[in-house]
């Protein structure tokens, strides 16, 4: 049965989690010295680790051969095998979109009030928790605060100014980045190795770039793009299958643009209409474009665009034919 690669590769221990160093490497820690706290808020952008962080710190904690110090579950004992089947009854996760009334929370306290089955603690995921009423929230508070020593509580949201402060008050925070680019192209490689498949670097660079920054969006393009496409993909493949504008119209604009070639720029812009590009999808792209020249025109500042080195090459060469007068106007034109 097919399973999506967001969920075959989704990261088993710490190590495996991608642009989270700061998260894994401070839990790490706590777990390895003892001191654990019993509430935890993990919060950021979609896609970026924060429910697989929290599975993987109930997995550890609750392993059953795992020695004091060590941060790493063993994956083979009763626990950490219950926790892979989703068939734990000591790992609770609760959806507080769907369960976010005082009723909600006061089934959860009377579930505190049990001690684990099996194993040490007793842990309950709460994803989405900004979702969760004032009403339900206040209905959580004492049990958030004085907890029974075998209880720990990890909440996820991508929204933490909606939760209240008196809760925020009470949880050990980590906030969670966006993935850089080069971490997404890095995990997209190995996955392609694993899996027999072929992009090129400005096509994993594409699909990497539209994720903004979440693991899960890219493997989601990912799995699109491979499912549509045989042999070799290329940037253009992507491109298409995304629906998106191909950067050889923004090339050729700009230097239509340099050369004031206007019976060529209509005749491009016509090809785009009929291909349908809505024409805001050309204009934020040749923005973007002609930022990216301007960024190129400095050796300082070259590091600041976002592209494949084929691309970057291509960046350089354009800049060179452009004044810096002309960037700054276009890119003023077009903002407006």
């Amino acid at each position: 049965t097919f399973v999506v690669s967001a969920r075959k590769y989704r990261p088993n221990n710490f190590d495996e989690v991608l642009g989270q160093g700061q998260v894994t490497g401070t839990l790490k820690n706590a777990i390895a010295s003892g001191q654990l706290a019993h509430a935890f808020l993990f919060t950021g952008p979609r896609g970026v680790g924060k429910t697989s962080c929290a599975r993987i710190l109930a997995k550890v904690l609750n392993c059953e051969t795992r020695s004091e110090d060590s941060p790493k579950a063993c994956g083979e004992c009763a626990s950490c095998k219950a926790m892979l089947e989703s068939a734990s009854f000591n790992i609770i996760e609760l959806d507080a979109a769907s369960n976010n009334s005082v009723e909600h929370m006061r089934n959860l306290t009377e579930q505190v009030r049990f001690r684990p089955q099996a194993g040490r603690y007793k842990i309950f995921i709460i994803d989405e928790v900004h979702m969760l009423s004032s009403a339900a929230f206040n209905a959580f508070l004492k049990t958030l605060e004085e907890p029974p020593e075998y209880a720990i509580f990890i909440l996820a949201t991508t929204e933490k100014h909606k939760i209240l402060p008196t809760i925020l008050s009470r949880c050990q925070i980590f906030d969670f980045r966006r993935i850089p680019i080069e971490d997404i192209i890095k995990q997209l490689s190995a996955i392609c190795k694993a899996e027999g498949h072929t992009l090129n670097a400005e096509a994993l660079h594409l699909i990497a770039q539209k994720a903004d920054g979440a693991m899960r969006d890219a493997l989601s393009i990912f799995d699109k793009i491979t499912s549509s496409y045989q042999g070799e993909i290329t940037y253009k493949m992507v491109a298409e299958s995304l629906n998106l504008l191909d950067y050889e119209y923004f090339f050729k604009a700009v230097d239509m643009m340099v050369q004031e070639d206007l019976p060529g720029i209509y005749l491009l812009y016509d090809e785009i209409a009929k291909n349908g590009f809505d024409s805001e999808v050309f204009i934020d792209g040749l923005s973007a474009h002609v930022r990216d020249l301007l960024m190129c025109k400095n050796p300082a500042t070259v590091e600041l665009i976002q592209s494949s080195d084929e691309q970057a090459k291509r960046y350089l060469n354009q800049s060179k034919i452009c004044s810096h007068s002309f960037l700054v106007s276009a890119l003023d034109i077009l903002n407006k």
